[in-house]
């Protein structure tokens, strides 16, 4: 893939060289850390740290090359200077990779709650119709079976690329990945065309980023807006309220799935139960009947939707049922604890209003006795939806236990009390900052027939606290309290 600094900077509209524009550029990054000999080195301003403060750094890694939206100095490189370096980056990025998303089928999965456990479904179904898939997303990246290292939950565009590429080189040719708003608003997934849109629901979320619901609608919408209209495919949840704005603006056939007759993927019988569910949906391609390792009716949107993106792909129905045969759920999306405990232990990664909302109600359906919600709010985000949650946990729970979840550079105690607004004075509950304190008490207070709902985190394992991160994982906590006291 190695390329002239001319060839590469072809792409660009506009720049200004200070050097040899014949040199050979063997690799290009944005991180300074990732810098080997040859390599282009792009400066720019991040969020959490200015790229300028390491060119030094880069140079003695090897770089042979800086690309800079400011003036870098005099130094012993060639320099390109651009108006916006994070623009060029967009470019430049897919190019010197020779733009491998267009060598692959891409699948792009966005919403507020539903895309990992979407691009999982996803991924057994194409797997078990004979393709090598790959899948980006939050909890790692999957070249097959092989895990690639990633720096970020939602790669920026020359990690995203960089992981494309060596998919491509694996022989990948399904790519099913998670489209945040970030990702969408930043242009992150920039020299991707996506063949395949899929949207599971839009829900309050990230409002310290997008400011105003409205913001983060629109941001959600440019998946669709972006699409291949020649041969590409929308699959929308028309029972969400965003949708009919979406399928508006979007120039491609629309595969609707919902409850409804109206839509073009349904449920004709539903069976749901403590561990998995039973159902028969309607299809373009006529009934599949699908036993699924997972529980709620909010799964049953996200089984939906991976239905409708398979059809839409030619994927056979016996290849999606045996896929659905292959799912064993996603770590993290309520997911259960076992020890031999006499109740039903949950842990879920439902961090917004409407995800704990499902996760409690669906939780509800299988408690035969009492509910019992540990959750939290992380620091540094919208402190609007913590209200939200308390009101939630508080209405649909039988006692509620408000911890911490990552309050970052929060005081935890803060956090929790804006949660404490919601929840009322009616409402049993208390509120333990120590995480692992919460879940202990939950667990000691739990009896036959309850069910524990540990929320927030899910997968993650590891707590970030004001000045440190921490390993802490909700599963291995509950585990660790579990055991001794029941024995499997």
């Amino acid at each position: 893939m190695a390329k002239t600094l001319k060839e590469l900077l072809a792409v660009l509209d506009s720049y200004h060289l200070n050097g040899d524009s014949s040199i050979v550029i063997e690799g290009v990054s944005d991180d300074s850390r990732q810098i080997k000999k040859g390599y282009l080195f792009i400066c720019h301003a991040g969020v959490k740290s200015d790229g300028y403060a390491y060119i030094n750094d880069a140079l003695t890694k090897g770089a042979v090359a800086v690309l800079s939206d400011r003036d870098a100095g005099g130094l012993p490189v060639t320099v390109v200077t651009v108006p916006d370096s994070n623009i060029a980056m967009q470019k430049l990025a897919p190019h010197f990779f020779d733009y491998p998303a267009d060598k692959m089928t891409m699948v792009g999965v966005t919403g507020t709650n539903g895309k990992t456990t979407v691009t999982h479904m996803l991924r057994d179904i194409f797997a078990a119709a004979g393709h090598k898939t790959g899948v980006i997303g939050t909890i790692h990246a999957l070249s097959g079976d092989r895990e690639l290292p990633v720096r970020n939950t939602t790669p920026d565009v020359m990690e995203l690329q960089t992981l494309l590429a060596e998919m491509h080189e694996d022989g990948v040719k399904y790519i099913f990945m998670e489209v945040s708003s970030h990702a969408l608003a930043l242009n992150r997934i920039a020299g991707c065309e996506f063949d395949i849109a899929v949207l599971t629901n839009v829900t309050l979320d990230h409002l310290d980023f997008h400011k105003t619901f409205e913001e983060y609608v629109a941001a959600k919408t440019l998946l669709f807006r972006g699409l291949k209209k020649d041969k590409a495919r929308a699959v929308i949840n028309a029972d969400d309220k965003s949708s009919a704005g979406i399928i508006v603006v979007t120039g491609a056939p629309v595969t609707r799935y919902g409850q409804s007759k109206d839509n073009d993927v349904f449920p004709l019988k539903l069976d749901l139960h403590a561990k998995g569910m039973e159902l028969v949906l309607a299809t373009p391609k006529g009934e599949v009947g699908l036993s699924v390792a997972t529980t709620g009716h909010f799964n049953v949107y996200n089984v939906m939707a991976a239905v409708g993106a398979a059809v839409a792909a030619g994927i056979s129905l016996d290849a999606i049922r045996a896929g659905f045969s292959a799912f064993r759920g996603v770590a993290g999306r309520f997911e259960l604890v076992e020890n031999g405990q006499p109740f039903t232990v949950i842990v879920d990664y439902a961090h917004t209003p409407d995800g704990l909302e499902n996760v409690l109600l669906s939780a509800r359906q299988i408690a035969s006795k009492r509910l019992i919600c540990v959750f939290g709010c992380g620091g540094d985000r919208d402190r609007g939806k913590r209200p939200l949650m308390g009101e939630i946990a508080a209405r649909l729970s039988d006692y509620v236990f408000v911890t911490s979840d990552n309050p970052r550079s929060e005081v935890p105690e803060v956090i929790i009390e804006d949660i404490k607004t919601g929840i009322g004075v009616r409402a049993n509950y208390s509120a333990i900052t120590d995480r692992r304190e919460a879940i202990g008490e939950a667990l000691a207070m739990a009896g036959e027939g309850d069910v524990v709902v540990i929320a927030g985190k899910g997968h993650e394992t590891y707590q970030i606290l004001k000045d440190k991160t921490i390993d802490f994982d909700d599963r291995q906590v509950a585990r660790e309290f579990l055991k001794g006291k029941w024995q499997a």
